[in-house]
């Protein structure tokens, strides 16, 4: 087995900055740019496209009433996806809020078709410019560097997937192995270690499920020349258990949160990425995209340092498509205290350790997916996948978690497994939930973006 602690002490001593006078800018000038660019960005939105006229007249809202940050999350309604989506079907196929002549665009993307209809997200060239250089200062910060090969695991389709790790890599000058999510899971496994690969990038779950996949096929990753993952797409990189897990299967390996702000719409969103020097948790990028945190019942109420909340974010620069003050729907805590790397942006120390949207409400507890899954992350003997279901009993919301067991386990172990994840699960969320454990295979394996809440309760 691989010791991976000099190649993590070569990359954290390695040259730190991407661009070193912006990333330690004192937050003073930071915050005079990024207000500088907010009162450009709500004046530009307000003159050129008729979806954000239409909303701040609504409101009654004028651009001239922002002079301070303060201003800005005070004054200023959020958008929404549902706003977004409804927008393009009433003017297809970009909405009125895209900003460019068509003949401008470098790049047309789209959203799953979750809610319907996919989301077009169209990116001008001078967009796509510059989110390859964003994404390249993230990239960095997170240790890839131009010696490095790193094989990409997130899909290149129709939403914007792994885009931004292939530019970042390509501007960073590292070699890119871009296998997306199509190639199959064993093929991935014998390609790594045929390549040599030094980073992997993918979904926490996915980076599970190679690790767990790698064993059963006698190439274990830990044998692997990795000796940094680069983990988004999902919660679960800054989420204590799950980052044991990883280093426990990888052979202790750097392990990088990019989960942050990872929605369609904030593309670049490689501006909110861990480092190299922390224990989880990314820094923000405030002067690519600003990010707020504010009271998840009232997104014009600003919440201290240090307090839950829910995650409302802007593009500074974008002119194509711009988000000024989206709800994203992620939680996350802000904080301002140093980060050992030096850099003076803020940072959610937990990463996105939910979604607000997510959240179910269970015997009166506030219960996040992402807390049972650092439940069943926790405990020996669980397979890489689980699925919580939420059922409704005489007028109340009942949950129920099932949980594969490892492929080698005896079976005389599975009532103690059950037994274990069951208090495991019940010190995280304060509540008991009944667990099952199921064979392997039982439930589909899920890499990009994970869904594991089956809601079986009764639709309106």
């Amino acid at each position: 087995m691989t010791d991976r602690r000099d190649e993590a002490q070569r990359r954290a001593r390695s040259t730190r900055f991407w661009d070193e006078a912006r990333e330690t800018m004192p937050r003073h000038e930071r915050d005079q740019l990024i207000l500088e660019r907010i009162q450009h960005q709500l004046h530009y939105v307000y003159e050129k496209l008729p979806f954000y006229r239409r909303h701040y007249d609504d409101h009654g809202f004028k651009p001239s009433d922002v002079k301070s940050l303060a201003d800005f999350t005070a004054k200023v309604p959020v958008i929404t996806k549902k706003m977004l989506v409804e927008n393009q079907q009433q003017h297809p196929p970009f909405g009125d809020y895209l900003g460019v002549p068509r003949n401008q665009l470098a790049r047309i993307h789209g959203s799953s078709g979750t809610m319907g209809k996919p989301t077009m997200y169209g990116v001008s060239r001078r967009d796509w410019g510059r989110a390859r250089e964003a994404s390249a200062m993230a990239l960095w910060s997170a240790g890839v560097r131009p010696d490095d090969i790193v094989q990409i695991t997130f899909p290149f389709a129709l939403f914007f997937g792994g885009w931004g790790i292939l530019q970042a890599t390509e501007e960073i000058g590292a070699t890119t192995f871009p296998t997306g999510s199509v190639v199959p899971t064993d093929k991935q496994i014998e390609l790594m270690h045929t390549l040599d690969c030094d980073v992997v990038v993918g979904t926490p779950s996915y980076l599970v499920h190679l690790a767990q996949r790698s064993r059963e096929l006698g190439l274990d990753v830990r044998d692997s020349k990795v000796s940094l993952l680069v983990a988004g797409g999902e919660p679960g990189a800054s989420i204590a258990s799950v980052r044991e897990l990883l280093m426990q299967l990888w052979a202790n390996p750097l392990i990088v949160d990019a989960s942050a702000g990872s929605t369609s719409e904030m593309y670049p969103f490689l501006s909110n990425i861990g480092c190299t020097e922390s224990n989880g948790g990314v820094h923000l990028f405030q002067d690519e995209n600003y990010t707020e945190i504010v009271d998840r019942n009232d997104p014009n109420i600003l919440v201290p340092a240090g307090t839950s909340g829910a995650t409302v974010a802007t593009h500074l620069w974008r002119e194509s498509q711009p988000m000024i003050r989206f709800w994203m729907g992620d939680e996350g805590v802000i904080d301002d205290t140093p980060c050992p790397c030096g850099r003076t942006y803020p940072r959610l120390p937990r990463g996105v350790f939910g979604r607000v949207d997510d959240m179910l409400i269970i015997r009166g507890a506030n219960v996040y997916p992402s807390a049972i899954e650092a439940a069943v992350r926790s405990v020996d003997g669980a397979g890489a996948e689980f699925r919580i279901f939420v059922e409704r009993e005489n007028a109340l919301d009942e949950l129920r978690v099932e949980v594969e067991h490892e492929p080698d386990m005896d079976t005389k172990g599975l009532e103690q497994l059950r037994l274990s994840l069951e208090a495991a699960i019940k010190l995280s969320i304060q509540i008991r939930v009944p667990v099952s454990v199921v064979a392997p295979g039982t439930h589909e394996q899920q890499t990009f973006k994970s869904r594991r809440v089956v809601d079986n309760r009764p639709k309106a």
